[in-house]
């Protein structure tokens, strides 16, 4: 959504408003949102990491403040706060366990700390669940039941709605997509949480970039190793745009990619039989849009209708996200607005 991102008129809003935050490594972005999720402002700032996680609360409380101003209105007129942040989180103490791209964060309350000093009650969730919950509420999964969203990034991060149930699990574990169990075998990848064969030791960009660099080390030629010796960097999008010429490094990568995500995603149909199977982050090679983007959904699919339940992969719909980079600010926001609604009944 962020290329054609459009604000609506405080005077069209319906009422009540709602802000999210996502907390990124790199940005925090913040949202307004109205009472059907539709975006009144928004703002991103850097999130300076490095100063510590008593800075960044402030200024994400400060963010909702500047979102007020944005929209013409006072703070105490946003009715909650929602707030999305990487893992492992305790989300009924709203602390960061372990914060691994956020050196120095961990058991840090950013909840409580987020909360006072923008005045308002903060709703806090995993930063993949939020944006699960924005892709549910108004993005690709508008009007299904339920929803599995797998992020692919650095990471792969996941995120599970059922009937508006945000799910988290007893341990604030739930909806750990990237760690479901893949590869059983003595060969498997290791996974950067430190476990071998997970999900994300197979579909993450991270692990795109490492089989790719592996199958260049034992002599693969074509023109992304051209490049590469050139002195490109090896990147998903350098791979991406190798196989969209043709390369067959390059393609054999990601489809090999793509398998093992359709793999995941039949494990997880099995255990949630969601309406809708949602695939986002910076990792979708320009979606539908793209030669190669439908290729590697394709082979999602394929994967899905050779190994799921019949009835599975016949009504399962798989489809890219919708919301980009906005999923996770207006999912934050869209789960404050289930709290405050739960508040008021």
């Amino acid at each position: 959504m962020a290329a054609d991102r459009v604000l609506l008129p405080l005077a069209e809003a319906q009422q009540p408003l709602f802000a999210g935050v996502d907390l990124g490594g790199t940005n925090v972005k913040a949202a307004l949102v109205d009472d059907r999720g539709r975006l009144v402002a928004f703002h991103t700032e850097p999130t300076r990491a490095e100063r510590g996680p008593e800075d960044a609360a402030a200024r994400m409380g400060r963010a909702v403040h500047t979102l007020a101003a944005h929209a013409g209105i006072a703070t105490a007129d946003i009715a909650r706060v929602g707030l999305g942040s990487p893992g492992p989180l305790d989300i009924p103490q709203g602390t960061i366990v372990r914060a691994g791209n956020l050196p120095g964060w961990d058991g840090f309350p950013l909840r409580d700390r987020v909360a006072a000093h923008a005045g308002r009650d903060v709703t806090f969730a995993n930063d993949a669940n939020a944006a699960g919950y924005g892709e549910f509420w108004v993005g690709s999964a508008k009007g299904a039941s339920s929803l599995v969203l797998l992020t692919l990034g650095t990471g792969v991060g996941g995120g599970i709605i059922i009937g508006d149930v945000n799910v988290e699990g007893a341990h604030s574990h739930g909806s750990e997509c990237g760690h479901i169990l893949v590869d059983p075998s003595a060969a498997a990848r290791m996974c950067p949480c430190g476990q071998p064969g997970h999900l994300e030791a197979y579909t993450s960009a991270t692990s795109v970039k490492a089989v790719a660099r592996e199958r260049l080390s034992a002599g693969a030629g074509g023109t992304l190793a051209a490049a590469v010796a050139a002195g490109e960097e090896l990147t998903p999008l350098v791979i991406a745009r190798e196989a969209e010429r043709g390369d067959a490094l390059a393609t054999g990568v990601l489809m090999d990619a793509a398998r093992w995500l359709g793999i995941g995603i039949v494990t997880l149909m099995h255990a949630v039989d969601p309406e809708v199977v949602v695939i986002g982050g910076a990792m979708t090679f320009g979606r539908e849009a793209n030669p190669v983007g439908r290729a590697f959904l394709e082979r999602v699919r394929q994967e899905v209708r050779d190994r799921a339940f019949p009835v599975l992969a016949e009504r399962t719909t798989i489809r890219y996200a919708s919301l980009g980079g906005d999923a996770g600010s207006i999912g934050a926001a869209g789960l404050a607005r289930l709290d405050h609604r739960r508040s008021r009944s």
